[in-house]
């Protein structure tokens, strides 16, 4: 059976093709890879040694950010309109991009998956903005258009055909069933949180019938079913890696397909982290995925995430503890467990590889259970999202809420900007705060706290802290100059920027006034904790201007070393801090310049 492609039309790919173009201009130009120049008006992009160029009105926002009027945006070739092509525009610009002539294939099929992405959502359309103020947490996450904001080519997901994008992409927003395998024991690893320990994980992840079931399985085959480990599997990996990859494991039976859940799972923004749809209070399950996304082939290692629950018990018992976070409503969703197979023949190859990432899953809590009757949940991102009429979520909660929009971002401001500048005075502990990996917790429309998830694989402790053995992964420590990164490049040019920027366009909030509260959120902190005796400086003049496409571009293959993901970095000078001390007084800030 072919499956359909009705979303590639030309209608949907010509406005997918608009905004894409738009944002590579904005975001190549934020990240000092473009110039555009002052035009008759506007602003232009000369393509160099060919007769092409790019015109467009613009808005400019601090951090060098741009908000490109998208309906002005035209590309003109011999002084002719002609279509907006992003992978022609990728190709245009190759030279000034850095993008190598081996590289270059990788990231124009990245781009066009982001188109198909793109025009699929367009087709589908999507809640306005007014009614995502009512939607629940799954159908905010579903309707999510955008992918990570810095990332030009953020939703390459190579390696889904269109009939996987329809079944399992987080905008497609249908449930579907995990694949469990039974792992031989001695050939897998299962770890464990503090106090619980695989039946009662088990217990609270399957119901009895389904563990009958499993067994069952495997006692027809004549095995014994203690001599095997459960281990959950993305149905797609399961099809396309497992029962060929792994094909000799299989045969062995040192792999068993056991059957599918009973429960029904919805992809999130992560795409390879799924949310338990029938029972949203269980665990939700990451599993190893091998699609080609944002620089990185999505699997999981089954070495990487052997300490994974013992870090995430650190972590949150160490935000449990602190009264600053706790007030803050600030909390972290631990990774309870973790389990991989480690049997297959590429475990035993000189050099690692990707296909050592195959086979593994986590539990992570679901925040279902963990807020107050009342209180909604949302992803982070959904406060940069835009509906398919260009209104803002943001804008919307601000006026539901029923206060004032300063009010409203000092609420958010406390409960997301003030707990990471506290964990990294106070702890020397820098998280991945981006969009995807946080979750708001709403009341009456008004950020009321945050849960930060992603724990294992995304948190350091900047400085050489004692710390128990199996935390020992996570530090990595930097000086005082790149400690502050962890605010100035993931929170504010990472989310802040885009939203300063959405709030002063919509003309919700001046990005003046909303940089000062952001200052006077950090002052307030150091007013309150006078002994913290931390030489970080978030109130400097300037920061190094770390770029996320940069990184892209060198090597779509692989965007940083895990292992060393300081020392992958991509700078290209330094950017004005918005909440510099000579920025504080708000009457001195120049307004964004503006066509």
């Amino acid at each position: 059976m072919i499956a359909p492609a009705a979303h590639l039309s030309p209608a949907h790919l010509a406005v997918a093709q608009r905004h894409l173009v738009a944002k590579a201009i904005a975001e190549f130009s934020h990240e000092r890879l473009l110039a555009p120049e002052p035009f008759a008006g506007g602003w232009r992009v000369v393509v160099p040694d060919a007769d092409v160029e790019y015109r467009f009105e613009a808005v400019r926002t601090a951090l060098e950010h741009w908000v490109v009027d998208e309906p002005s945006l035209c590309r003109l070739v011999a002084g002719e309109p002609a279509d907006l092509d992003a992978q022609a525009f990728i190709a245009e610009l190759q030279p000034v991009l850095g993008l190598s002539d081996q590289l270059l294939p990788v990231y124009l099929e990245e781009i066009a998956s982001t188109l198909a992405s793109a025009a699929f959502k367009i087709a589908q359309g999507g809640p306005s903005a007014d009614e995502l103020l009512t939607a629940d947490f799954q159908a905010i996450e579903s309707a999510m258009t955008e992918g990570h904001p810095g990332f030009v080519a953020n939703n390459g997901r190579i390696g889904f055909g269109v009939s996987a994008h329809a079944a399992y992409a987080p905008e497609a927003g249908r449930p579907f069933r995990l694949v469990w395998v039974a792992a031989r024991r001695s050939l897998s690893h299962l770890a464990l949180g503090a106090g619980l320990d695989e039946a009662s994980l088990l217990s609270g992840e399957l119901s009895p019938a389904e563990r009958a079931r499993f067994a069952e399985r495997l006692t027809q085959l004549g095995e014994d079913p203690a001599a095997y480990h459960l281990l959950p599997v993305h149905p797609w990996q399961w099809e396309n890696r497992i029962a060929i990859t792994f094909a000799p494991d299989i045969a062995r039976r040192d792999l068993v397909l056991i059957g599918e859940s009973d429960d029904q799972y919805r992809a999130q923004q992560s795409v390879r982290t799924m949310f338990n749809a029938t029972h949203p209070g269980r665990h939700y399950v990451k599993t190893a995925l091998a699609v080609q996304n944002m620089g990185f082939l999505r699997g999981l290692s089954p070495a990487y995430m052997r300490v994974t629950p013992a870090i995430n018990d650190w972590v949150a018992g160490l935000v449990a503890a602190d009264p600053v976070l706790r007030d803050a409503g600030f909390r972290v969703l631990r990774e309870r467990a973790s389990i991989g197979y480690t049997g297959d023949a590429y475990h035993r190859t000189p050099a690692p590889s990707a296909h050592r990432k195959m086979l593994a899953a986590l539990w992570r809590e679901s925040p279902v259970p963990l807020i107050a009757p009342g209180e909604r949940l949302a992803t982070l991102a959904s406060l940069l999202h835009r509906d398919p009429d260009g209104r803002s979520y943001a804008t919307a909660l601000v006026r539901a809420s029923g206060i004032p929009a300063d009010v409203w971002v000092r609420a958010l401001l406390r409960v997301y900007l003030r707990p990471l500048v506290h964990c990294l005075l106070a702890h020397d502990l820098a998280f991945m705060p981006h969009g995807e990996n946080l979750i708001l917790i709403l009341d009456g429309h008004v950020p009321a706290g945050v849960f930060m998830k992603d724990i294992g694989e995304e948190v350091a402790v900047l400085a050489d802290r004692a710390v128990p053995d199996d935390v020992r992964r996570i530090v990595s420590p930097v000086d005082d100059e790149e400690k502050a990164l962890a605010v100035f490049t993931d929170v504010f040019d990472g989310v802040l920027r885009h939203l300063a920027a959405i709030l002063h366009t919509d003309g919700t909030l001046p990005e003046t006034v909303f940089w000062r509260i952001a200052a006077e959120i950090i002052d307030e902190h150091a007013a309150q904790h006078p002994s913290l005796d931390s030489r970080v400086d978030l109130r400097a003049e300037a920061f190094a201007h770390s770029c996320l496409n940069r990184l892209q571009l060198r090597n779509t293959l692989q965007m940083v070393d895990l292992a060393d993901q300081s020392a992958s970095l991509l700078y290209a000078g330094t950017l004005p801090n918005p909440v510099a001390r000579s920025r504080a007084d708000v009457a001195a800030l120049p307004e964004p310049v503006g066509v």
